[in-house]
């Protein structure tokens, strides 16, 4: 995470909520701060789908039991799943 500090990263939580803001900090426990945070807001038709629509957060704290994947939003593209295309010839 120390490479990821100042930029701006992607946070996935535990329940499916998503997060965009630059880190600020963190600590062992992976407890994160985001600055000029946005949150995507999901699809109420189906709530495993995210949308492009976000709001605006601030500073926010993330507590790191909560935290399932930081990835930085510079470099990083969506590939399909694999494992659909498997299911399928079944």
């Amino acid at each position: 995470l120390a490479k990821l500090v100042d930029q701006i990263v992607r946070v996935k939580c535990l329940g499916g909520r998503e997060l965009k803001g630059a880190l600020r900090g963190y600590d062992e426990l992976v407890n994160l701060v985001l600055d000029d945070c946005e949150e995507f807001i999901r699809d109420p038709d189906d709530p495993e789908r995210v949308t492009s629509e976000t709001r605006k957060l601030g500073l926010v704290v993330i507590r790191g039991t909560q935290v399932s994947l930081v990835s930085p939003e510079e470099g990083t593209e969506e590939i399909a799943n694999p494992f659909l295309a498997g299911d399928e010839e079944e």
